[in-house]
């Protein structure tokens, strides 16, 4: 497993995107999150539920027990609880999305709230990417909007489901347990990010890329060609490589020899 992260803070004065990985032995955590800019303390936010997701990830590893479910289970519910206590103590509405992929004895999982979003790549293919708690993602679903119209709408920061919201079930989404694949490639990343770089470009650059550090400098620099002379949101990304990226195997045709 190889992986690599990157936070900007854009054309913002405070940078309210937070990102982490960590790996012990056969376990791995990526986590990444993104404050609400509208709300007080969107950068307190999420730091919060980035470091509780790597502080639980430590704790687990120390004890020597380790179950996906659980642990992403308490990623978001604990931090949930953690953001409902700081609001009370500092009279803040402080909130934040949340994403986070865990790994293990080669099985995978992982959870999502609001527009952060993990894109998952195998064969120079994406075959997977989380859907937004956004009201966009609610239009496509409905068959008011295509796909390709969430980047930039004019409601796309309008998010249904976001952690510090009260809730009385939870909000969050957690994906099914499943074996990992040798060469898959997982991207977490903010809306600041994936709303300037197109899937196809992230495609395109991940097989050109020989490292995650490569690949994110790739997609990053197209992400500021794109978004040249307007306003740039925080923009952060952790990638990650399990083995080298799996590539189409392609047939090779010499020159005919005259």
């Amino acid at each position: 497993m190889e992986y690599s992260i990157l936070t900007r803070t854009g054309s913002r004065e405070i940078n309210e995107d937070s990102v982490g990985v960590n790996c012990l032995d056969n376990r791995f955590c990526a986590v990444i999150a993104d404050g609400l800019g509208g709300h007080d303390r969107g950068e307190a936010a999420s730091a919060l539920a980035v470091s509780h997701g790597l502080e639980l990830f430590e704790l687990a590893g120390n004890s020597g027990s380790w179950d996906l479910a659980d642990y992403l289970t308490h990623c978001f519910e604990d931090s949930q609880n953690e953001l409902l206590r700081m609001q009370k103590e500092m009279r803040s509405e402080m909130r934040t999305t949340l994403t986070v992929l865990a790994g293990a004895d080669g099985w995978l999982q992982w959870g999502h709230i609001g527009d952060s979003r993990l894109y998952c790549f195998y064969e120079e293919k994406m075959v997977f990417r989380t859907l937004d708690h956004s009201v966009p993602q609610m239009l496509v679903k409905t068959g008011r909007i295509k796909e390709s119209q969430i980047r930039g709408h004019d409601d796309r920061n309008k998010l249904l489901r976001v952690m510090g919201s009260p809730w009385d079930v939870p909000r969050y989404e957690l994906s099914e347990k499943r074996k990992a694949s040798e060469g898959e490639v997982f991207l977490l990343c903010t809306d600041g990010f994936w709303e300037w770089v197109e899937e196809k470009d992230m495609i395109k650059t991940l097989y050109e890329s020989n490292s995650p550090k490569e690949w994110l400098e790739k997609m990053e620099q197209i992400l500021l060609k794109q978004a040249e002379g307007k306003d740039l949101d925080n923009y952060s990304a952790a990638a990650v490589f399990l083995g080298e990226p799996k590539r189409k195997k392609r047939l090779l045709f010499g020159r005919r020899k005259k």
